[in-house]
């Protein structure tokens, strides 16, 4: 149990770097002041332009990267291995706690971003095939309705189904899948009221069925 707790807790620390607010602070400002108030990609992106955004997008991805697909791995010292703690669950472990790192770091007041790239970068490493129905799903909503909120929400959610239907009886994916859904719509629930109120700012340049 000690490598699991260790490595959750690292993997928590690690997902409390939070990119926006690490580059942000080399311009001299801190992104939850800006547009939503969001410390996420999507709100770096529309704030600060695209190179700015991207960077954002890469860091928040490539902590997923470490925190899931690196940590589990490592033999830490006075830690090592623990013969009774199943890889994938560790790994599942490892991939909630930079996600939930991510949306409340503590490095940060707790005031961190949505999750939605950090998770990303823990399905590349779980599951990576899982990335092609999400991205779908989530491009066709934007497409749709212009709301790059709902887009992430149904993106996420498509995740344990997909789970289930490629890989039947894996527990420990699925779990996290359905985690993972009900995390993100809880993350995303100011933008589901402003939905709801007609008052959420749509991704304009891909909202291409909008009526005329």
């Amino acid at each position: 149990m000690l490598e699991l707790g260790v490595k959750t807790l690292l993997s928590y620390l690690i997902g409390s770097l939070i990119g926006s607010l690490l580059l942000g602070r080399l311009r001299g400002i801190d992104i939850r002041e800006q547009g939503s108030g969001n410390a996420g990609s999507t709100n770096a992106l529309r704030t600060q332009g695209w190179t700015f955004g991207i960077g954002v997008l890469a860091f928040d991805i490539g902590k997923a990267l470490l925190a899931v697909g690196v940590l589990p791995g490592l033999a830490l010292p006075l830690v090592g291995y623990d013969a009774d703690i199943d890889g994938e669950w560790l790994a599942v472990a490892c991939a909630v706690a930079v996600v939930v790192g991510h949306v409340y770091p503590v490095w940060y007041e707790f005031r961190g971003g949505k999750g939605a790239a950090t998770l990303l970068g823990t399905v590349a490493v779980l599951a990576p095939t899982a990335l092609l129905p999400f991205l779908a799903v989530w491009l066709a909503c934007v497409l749709v309705t212009g709301y790059v909120g709902l887009g992430t929400m149904l993106g996420v959610a498509s995740l344990p189904l997909y789970f289930a239907y490629a890989w039947p009886g894996d527990t420990p994916l699925l779990a996290y899948g359905v985690v993972m859904t009900a995390f993100v719509a809880y993350t995303h629930r100011a933008n589901i009221l402003r939905m709801k109120d007609g008052t959420e700012n749509r991704a304009q340049r891909l909202w291409l069925l909008r009526p005329r």
